[in-house]
């Protein structure tokens, strides 16, 4: 029976798979810079989670606060994934990275924009760019990610499911503005 300290979301298994994969990869192009196979860092106690939280003005989604407690970050050597930034240097777009969000979207200081009355939750579904501004909410989103030539995940805490996920972007404006949005993390 699951417990209240019970996991969700298995992270310690999927991040071992990822970190297979990529040192797999490794091995057929010369030595890896990971000779344990592990691409993760060591877990966030959740001592730091709460103060990072605090700093944050926010509690965290449930899918990322465990990812954080398996792993505070992922490797930016990796092949297979992007630098996810340790719980640390993640802040909120318009603070971490403010071209991004004075370029995509209003002024940082603009108001949340309400969600349309008929705003789409079936992720499954072809999503429909022109049907949702990304741009109005980017400044106010969780940036969690390194921005790789305008490429960044990013976790929206005004898109909130029922089960408290945070919907998950993943942002990329070099050709156009656009977002594929995720249930959770």
């Amino acid at each position: 029976m699951n417990g209240p300290n019970t996991p969700r979301y298995a992270w310690a298994e999927r991040l071992q798979v990822v970190s297979g994969t990529d040192h797999d990869l490794h091995n057929g192009r010369g030595s890896s810079p990971h000779p344990t196979g592990w691409l993760g860092a060591a877990p966030v106690s959740e001592a730091e989670l709460l103060r990072q939280e605090e700093r944050l003005g926010r509690r965290l989604p449930p899918s990322y606060r465990e990812f954080l407690q398996v792993s505070n970050g992922w490797d930016v050597n990796s092949f297979t994934s992007v630098h996810l930034l340790p719980i640390a240097e993640v802040g909120w777009t318009r603070d971490v990275d403010p071209h991004l969000a004075n370029t995509w979207g209003p002024s940082p200081d603009s108001p949340i924009p309400e969600l349309p009355a008929d705003y789409f939750f079936d992720y499954d579904a072809p999503q429909d760019r022109d049907f949702f501004e990304v741009g109005d909410f980017l400044p106010h989103t969780l940036c969690i990610s390194e921005n790789v030539e305008g490429s960044v995940y990013l976790l929206n805490p005004y898109i909130v499911t029922s089960n408290d996920e945070w919907e998950a972007w993943y942002f990329d404006s070099l050709y156009e503005l656009d977002a594929t949005r995720f249930r959770s993390f």
